[in-house]
């Protein structure tokens, strides 16, 4: 082979890796009602990516980290992962813990053994397929107590920070934003951010809350995860 012809096809395959179609990115939300459809701040965080970016929201009302494993829900996100390769990344998105605390027959976990195990295990499976796990820690739910938001779900927050600290995973820590969002805002404001009519309570969200607490979690995935800042609109 000649040798002026080298650089030419040096050139040529650079031209052609270059114009190759950049892959989008996958975001698929695991989780419980917090995140949810019609009930959390799923849906409105997945309207903050671009329209090249998908995101998949697949948390469900009333699951655990147990019983969202146990349910064959996380087998969907593993089939998911396994069947990549048209995407450049895909994100995890994992938050638990409103439906492992006591009191729930069938989704209850231990607080000391199986949930922790539970939460590093998903880390752990979906980065063995090639996904990126991003911890969050639980919402907090809007309750007062003398003037102060009483945050009945810290013990499992700070579990999900020690997973994500052990296992080297990046975390958003939704329980700290959303708790210090609701205790500025006062009681009467925070209860605008409920679901309206018999439906209300303090836990769940109506488009108000989904609003509020996705623009929370929009921002501090793109400070935790810089490579999703281009994927969603309005956040550098």
């Amino acid at each position: 082979m000649p040798r002026f012809a080298l650089p030419f096809l040096s050139l040529l395959l650079a031209a052609q890796v270059s114009a190759a179609p950049k892959l989008p990115d996958r975001v698929i939300l695991v989780g419980d009602s917090t995140m949810a459809s019609t009930t959390g701040y799923g849906d409105a965080l997945c309207a903050r990516f671009t329209p090249e970016t998908s995101c998949l929201n697949l948390a469900r009302g009333g699951r655990s980290s147990g019983s969202f494993r146990a349910e064959g829900r996380w087998d969907e996100v593993t089939k998911l992962l396994k069947d990549g390769a048209l995407f450049r990344k895909t994100y995890v998105l994992i938050q638990f813990g409103h439906n492992d605390q006591p009191g729930k027959p069938g989704r209850s976990t231990d607080f000391v053994t199986e949930f922790p195990a539970n939460m590093k295990r998903y880390v752990d499976e979906a980065r063995a397929l090639g996904g990126v796990p991003v911890l969050v820690t639980p919402l907090t739910r809007r309750s007062f107590k003398d003037g102060y938001v009483h945050n009945d779900l810290a013990p499992w927050a700070a579990t999900v920070r020690d997973v994500a600290r052990a296992t080297k995973t990046p975390l958003v820590d939704l329980n700290a934003l959303s708790l210090a969002a609701v205790q500025a805002m006062g009681p009467q404001e925070a209860d605008k951010l409920a679901r309206t009519g018999a439906n209300f309570d303090y836990t769940h969200l109506g488009p108000a809350g989904a609003e509020r607490f996705s623009s929370i979690m929009a921002r501090e995935l793109a400070r935790r995860v810089p490579a999703l800042a281009a994927d969603m609109r309005g956040v550098r």
